[in-house]
């Protein structure tokens, strides 16, 4: 890929083309999931990088890079799987760590350290919208695309599919909430850095933060910019 490819792709292609390039745009603090629509020389523009350096790394990265998963030819309920198995699960494993950390650190040092309620509230409250958006999908969205493939297979005329417009509108929406409240986690652990000699729960409470945060992101990007456009597409397609 030359630059004046990578420079007509917004941030959002240049990773659903090249995933592992998530963690360029992650360390420099670029949005690739729910903020991935803009071109890539905004993105910089936005946060004051010099273009020039992330398109060396980016193309560095790839030139360097072994063949990797392509999530975009990926067929749809595969995809659907992967998120399920992966992500989801994930999620659903990780949060009672989280909270758990998030309840004892709190409670042992918050004296010290207030931003510490903060955060736990965030992790709280994000938890219980997180599990309860795992299930919309699960119930609602990801039957209805499985039902409108199965009918393309057995090439069922009469299965008519419902709208998913509102339904992936608010899945975007709570996407974007779970984003905000862990760009607000990182800047009040001071970008996942525990305090000098903070125990060992308060240094897995951080590490576990950041991990989650990372894999949220992966997460979103395979939905908002792969999967719901394609779900879009495929059930707009399917009425015609």
């Amino acid at each position: 890929m030359r630059r004046e490819e990578l420079r007509d792709k917004t941030v959002a292609q240049i990773v659903t083309d090249h995933i592992s390039a998530a963690h360029i745009f992650k360390k420099h603090g670029i949005d690739f999931c729910c903020g991935g629509g803009i071109s890539m020389a905004k993105a910089c523009e936005k946060n004051d990088i010099s273009i020039s350096t992330l398109e060396k790394e980016i193309l560095d990265h790839i030139a360097s890079t072994k063949i990797e998963e392509d999530y975009d030819a990926m067929p749809l309920n595969d995809l659907l799987d992967r998120i399920e198995h992966r992500h989801h699960n994930y999620v659903r494993t990780t949060l009672p760590i989280l909270s758990e950390y998030a309840h004892k650190v709190a409670r042992v040092h918050g004296h010290h350290y207030p931003q510490l309620e903060e955060i736990l509230h965030l992790v709280v409250t994000t938890s219980a919208e997180l599990l309860d958006h795992l299930e919309k999908e699960e119930q609602i969205l990801f039957p209805e695309i499985r039902k409108v493939l199965d009918s393309q297979k057995e090439n069922d005329q009469n299965g008519t599919p419902k709208s998913m417009q509102s339904p992936i509108s608010e899945l975007h929406d709570e996407h974007e909430n779970a984003g905000a409240a862990f760009h607000q986690i990182e800047k009040l652990t001071d970008n996942y850095t525990p305090p000098e000699g903070a125990c060992n729960t308060f240094r897995a409470l951080y590490h576990l933060l950041e991990e989650f945060e990372n894999d949220l992101h992966l997460h979103v990007h395979l939905e908002n910019n792969i999967l719901f456009p394609k779900a879009e597409l495929l059930l707009k397609n399917t009425k015609n």
